[in-house]
This record gives C-alpha cells, structure tokens and sequence, in this order.
C-alpha cells in the first residue's frame, strides 16, 4: 500500500475518539495536577476506553543531513537553497544495514502520513538516532518539537544506538562523510586520539561525540522521559506514591534520572538480588556500578498504556574501573544483549513488568509496550536452520532471544510487545504451558528496504488490529543524489586501491520513488558485503553465478560428472571447483571412469525434468531466467527483512516461480563428501549444490510463510494471529 493510501475505514472511529481525547488533553493547561489514579488498585470492572491508535515508527536512525558541524573546518556540502549537507557517502549506504541520509526525509514523511490519518500518538523504540551525537539528537529534538506543536505526543524508548554507550564518549566519530569533490571526510569528537595528534586531515567538533544517558533523557524529556501535566498517569519502576496514589508533582520530584538507577554488576544485578545472586553462582558479584534505567510507563489518555521498556543492557566488562565508573570503556554494548541479559541483570524491571502487566488487566487498560528488542526469535523461528546453512554470526543470529527468555517474559503476563532492532517486519507469538499468551510485532526500520511503520488499535480490550504502513512514496528523497554522483564521478576517475574497492553501481540514483531506491540498495549492500560475510565460499559461488532457470534445473540433476571435471567441460553451467579441496581420483568420478562430456547429455535431461515442473505450475522454464543471481540472493535477503512485505514486491509469478524451487530439491540429498572443513572436488557436480540449496529454499520458504506481518489481528483471548490482508502473498 502506498504512503498516501487512505486508512482503512475500520479504522475512523477510533481514531475520531483518539483525536478527541488528545485535543481535551492539550486543552488542559492549567498548572494543576490532574486528578489522582490508582497506581495500584484493587481490582476493579474493566473500564471501557475509547480505542486509540498509536503509530510506532522503529530504528529511524536520524541523522541530521542538514546539522552545523560548528567547525570552520568542514561545514558540509553547500546546497543551491543555502544549506549544508553533512551527510554520509553513498558507499557507506550501500554497505551498511541502515540508510544514514534519506531516512531524514522517510521520517518526516511517515510522521506526515500519521498525521493526516488522524493519529496522535507515536511511539519510537529506540536507535531513534544515529549514535546519539548532539547534531542528531539536536536535530530529532527539533523535528518532534515541531509535530508536538501540532498536536502529537512521542514516546520514546532508548537502543542501543542512543545510547551507545550508558556514558559519555568523547573520543567517537565516522570517517566516511562526503565533500563536495565526492571525497570522504573524518570528523570526530575532540578527545579523539586523531584530534589530540592535530591530524590535519580529521576535522574536530564535539557535535559528533556520542551522548549517554543523562545528556540524552535531558534534552528528550519532553518525550516520554519525565511526566506531562496532561497525563492521567505516569511511573518508573522505581516511583513510589504517597498512598499508593498518583500525583504529577511527586512524579516529578521523582524522574529525575538519578532516582533511577540500579546496581549493575558483571554476573547479573546487585541490591537487593546481589545475595541471592552470589549464591546460586557460587561466588561474590565483582565490577559493581550504578546504572540508569529510564523505562516508564504512561498513561497519556484514559485508558491506554504506553509501557516504554529500556530493555539496554550495559554489562561491565574488564575495562572497568571502580575508581572510574562512568568510563564509557567499562561496559559492553548492549547490542547483542537484549532480553537474555534483561532477565539477569535488570530483574527488577522483570518485576515491575509483571506487575504492570496485572494492573493493566485489572483496570482493563489497553496495554502496548515496547523496547528496542525482540522477546522472541524473530527469523519466524528459522534461527538454528540459519545457523547450520550459513557462516557463524550470519545474520547475526546472535541476537536471537533464547527460548527461556521467551518463557520468561511470557511469564510476566505481558501479552503485547512491539520491538525494533532488527531492522525487520514480522510477527510471532508463544503461549506457555501455563496458558501465558504473548505476541511479539517486530516493526520495521524506516532506514531500510520495506521501511514502514505500525499501527496499533484496540477493537476491544482483548483484540488488537496491527496495520503496516510501507514509506513506498517520500518526498524528496533524491534530493542529494546529485552530491552522490559526483562521488560516483570521483571514485571511477581515481586509480588508488581504496577509492576502486568502494566503486558502486550509480544505477541507484536512477530509482524513482522511495520503495523502489531502497529495495536497490538492498540488492547492492547484498552484493557489496552480505555475500562475503554470511555465505560460504561455494553457496556464494552457486547464489552470485545461476539464474533461477539453472538452479531449476540443478536441482534434478543427476550425474558422476564431479566438481573436478567441470573445468575440462565448462560451458554446461557456471560452477568451478574453486571452493573444493582437492580429493581421491582425478579426471574421473572417484574411478567410476565418466568423462567430463557426459554432463552435457545430464544436464539435458535435467532440464527435461525441471521443464515438467515448471509446467505443471502452469510456468515456463525459460521465464525463470528472469530471475538473475543478482535478483535471487537480492530477493532472499530482502524477505529475511520485510517477511511479507518482500513477496509483495515479488509479485504473484515470481513468488509461483520459488514455490516450485522450494518443492523440487529430492527428499533426501546426497551427503556432500569433505576434506577438512570444504566440500571434496570429488563430489558429483549437482551434490553441494542439492545438498545446501534444499536448505536455503527451506529457510526462504519458511520466512516467506511466516505468521502474518502486514495487516493482521492479535486475538489476546483466543492467543492466536489472524490474517486481515486477503492479497497477501506467501510461500505455503
């Protein structure tokens, strides 16, 4: 669906009653508190709330094309209307897993969208910036100040990428932001060692140190970090009511961020949890700091809770020092943390979780939360199939929450979570033994290809209608293309070893709309460095080199021919033993005496079986062509991003043509024949490929028929996803 595409109309009256509620809200500006409300209440009737949709907007990445370095060095490029592009290089995009540049214009484009459909409430779930630098924060800060304005509240809950450290980082920067002779530029933060040296080719400004947690909660504390007078409730999971009742100004006396904040230790929380801790390890916690937590949950309109999870886990590690404990040095990212270190190091929000997630019952309260990561495997449960076909750390299913984490979160009694990180669109759920329901909606980045973002409504208090909104159309997103073509320009001029590695296709510049720039530069950042880093060498070989045609027809082949003889018959397909090791026999099919010209008559007959196939689905072999090598492993790896939202790029024929792939490799392929850890040029030519792809298309296949990701409900009662998108495409 289109940016513009109208809302569906299910979804006008809430939405009216949203408006309503949010315009009674912004009417109340008096400096008294608001009437008290029960933090926690025995329980009571569920109150019947006006459905309210809020828009989550996920890993946006904001980076300020248009921000002021403040530096007489390097103030970016100077545009025709008399601003400066600080901006990234256009082969930084391409090979990196989010856009820096063009999702300025995504974003203001979906808050746009939002907008006009009525919606006022917006939840961002973290990496809302792009290493939480003063230009970007700054900037963010600007551009959701000027939509507050209009009317729209935001909520924000922090990633990994604000922070990227829990403290200060004076030493950061990138290397890669482009001139106006299409060149690339180091700017860092002045405590850099470059900077320190007067490097005289690095240019210097703390706009691009990198903001922790204090410096970031002050300047977003209009964002959901500390209370508004308008909302009816809000609290940490540290506040403590007079009474038990809420009060705005004791909220406010209590936000300050240094009343929140917990005992972090290197083996899992201190306070109060240390004992226990140390017993069940054996052993004393050591590296112990305090550490902020800036969840909270708000009630921003009766009825509806917004539960914003800071779900950064910042683990001291052996850089740190007691004597030194806001070091930045001190702790591990939290980028590979996520929820398996939530549930032993921040136990305390475990705790409070749980007790929201009662209270929310108990009050009949349309509960959303959110944190930047996933609560469960996120890959429509392909994580250990991934990890057995592709290189270790592909896909970086490091960051898949392990299945007791899964349990625990469900244990909670949390039955809806939004989560980012992932940069992808889909949607999974679990349901315990004990009857604990929880659904997890992954909500894509707007950064990337399938950039969108949800819509969330309750139609009653146990059925939530998900809406995906796909950024297909965004207004001047090619407005700096021209600054990328003179990069172009200058990197195919240059004859240095560095400027010719980064050379890439300007093809890209030539796309005319959003949807259809960032589906190309998946395909590039697919050839550039998804190819090298997640596929072994000889699926690499087989993914860069056949066409689906000849991967068709691959799959039916049968022959002795082997790897090795490839090279004395090479015109039959685009293989080589280059990725082999050398075996047994040689010249010969370990001795079965076949000549390497046989495979000409295999092939054809493979391709008398593989025309058959297409044929019964009512395809044309020589059609599959259409799909090129660059299409394919393009298409597998957009799908492993935007699920659903890829095979509706497809298209129904192309999503026909890999149906019949998937089903055509044989049951039980031969076992691929090894020296050490590569595959034998010994083995048949048709075995590795067999062997490997039947996986691959069975992985595709699986992330192709996932649970639904695009329109769909969430029946909280009846624990189950229902699909609402009758065109939507699929693998099954």
């Amino acid at each position: 669906m289109p940016l513009n595409d109208p809302y569906r109309a299910r979804h006008l009256s809430s939405v009216a009653g949203a408006v309503a509620l949010a315009l009674l809200s912004a009417c109340s500006s008096s400096d008294d508190a608001p009437a008290p409300a029960p933090v926690a209440p025995e329980p009571t009737p569920p109150v019947t709330a006006a459905n309210t949709s809020v828009a989550f907007m996920t890993d946006v990445h904001f980076e300020n094309v248009y921000g002021d370095f403040k530096s007489s060095q390097f103030a970016g490029i100077p545009t025709k209307d008399g601003k400066n592009a600080t901006i990234r290089t256009m082969y930084a995009q391409l090979t990196s897993t989010r856009l820096f540049n063009e999702n300025y214009f995504a974003f203001r484009a979906a808050l746009d969208d939002a907008y006009a459909k009525g919606i006022r409430h917006v939840a961002l779930p973290g990496d809302y910036s792009d290493d939480a630098q003063p230009i970007n924060i700054d900037g963010i800060a600007d551009i959701l100040k000027e939509y507050q304005a209009k009317g729209m509240r935001f909520f924000i809950a922090p990633g990994n990428h604000d922070p990227n450290e829990p403290y200060d980082d004076m030493e950061a920067g990138k290397s890669d932001f482009l001139t106006k002779d299409g060149k690339e530029q180091k700017v860092y933060a002045t405590a850099n060692a470059a900077c320190k040296s007067k490097d005289p080719t690095v240019v210097c400004t703390d706009q691009l140190m990198e903001q922790g947690y204090e410096k970031l909660v002050a300047k977003l504390s209009d964002f959901g970090f500390m209370p508004n007078k308008s909302d009816v409730l809000w609290e940490t999971p540290f506040s403590k009511y007079t009474g038990g009742k809420y009060s705005y100004d004791e909220a406010a006396a209590q936000s300050a961020l240094k009343n929140r904040q917990y005992e972090i230790c290197a083996e899992g929380e201190g306070g109060a949890y240390k004992a226990a801790g140390e017993a069940k390890l054996g052993k004393s916690y050591t590296r112990c700091a305090q550490m902020f937590d800036a969840s909270y949950l708000v009630e921003p309109v009766k009825g509806l809770w917004l539960l914003a999870i800071d779900a950064n886990v910042y683990v001291p590690n052996a850089n740190f020092d007691p004597a030194n404990p806001q070091n930045f040095k001190g702790y591990e990212g939290a980028g590979n943390a996520g929820w398996n270190k939530v549930l032993t190091h921040k136990i305390h929000l475990m705790e409070w979780i749980k007790s929201v997630a009662a209270r929310a019952r108990a009050e009949g309260k349309q509960l959303m939360a959110f944190s930047h990561y996933p609560t469960m495997d996120f890959y429509a449960n392909q994580t250990d199939a991934m990890k057995a076909v592709f290189k270790p750390g592909a896909f970086q299913t490091a960051r898949v929450p392990e299945a007791a984490t899964t349990a625990a979160v469900a244990a909670t009694g949390l039955r809806l979570h939004v989560g980012g990180h992932m940069h992808f669109n889909g949607t999974n759920d679990y349901t315990d033994a004990g009857g604990n329901y929880l659904a997890n909606v992954q909500s894509p980045s707007l950064a990337v290809y399938g950039a969108a973002y949800k819509i969330l409504t309750y139609k009653d208090l146990d059925t939530v209608d998900v809406q995906t909104v796909p950024l297909g159309t965004v207004a001047n997103f090619n407005v700096l293309f021209p600054y990328y073509q003179v990069e172009n320009d200058y990197l195919k001029g240059s004859t240095a070893t560095a400027d010719v590695a980064k050379r890439w296709d300007r093809a890209v510049l030539d796309t005319r709309t959003y949807g259809e720039y960032t589906r190309y530069y998946f395909g590039e950042l697919s050839r550039l460095r998804f190819m090298d880093e997640y596929w072994p060498c000889e699926m690499k070989e087989a993914a860069t080199n056949l066409n689906a045609k000849q991967m068709l027809i691959l799959s039916q082949l049968q022959t002795k021919v082997t790897l090795a003889q490839l090279k004395d018959n090479p015109g039959v397909v685009p293989l080589t033993a280059s990725c082999a090791a050398a075996g047994t026999g040689v010249g010969t099919a370990a001795g079965t005496g076949v000549a390497a010209s046989q495979l000409t008559a295999d092939w054809a007959d493979a391709t008398v079986r593989a025309d058959k196939l297409a044929a019964a689905a009512g395809l044309k072999l020589d059609d599959f062509a259409q799909i090129s090598a660059y299409e394919f492993y393009g298409d597998f790896h957009r799908t492993v991003y935007a699920g659903e939202l890829a095979l509706r790029d497809m298209g129904a024929q192309r999503v026909a043509m890999y149906k019949v792939l998937m089903a055509a490799f044989p049951a039980s392929p031969a076992a691929i024949a090894r020296v050490g850890d590569k595959p034998s040029d010994q083995n048949p030519v048709g075995v590795p490929f067999q062997n490997q792809f039947k996986q691959v298309f069975a992985i595709f296949k699986g992330l192709g028929s996932a649970k639904p990701s695009d329109h769909f409900t969430v029946d909280l009662k009846g624990k189950k996803i229902s699909n609402a998108n009758g065109s939507g495409l699929s693998f099954n």
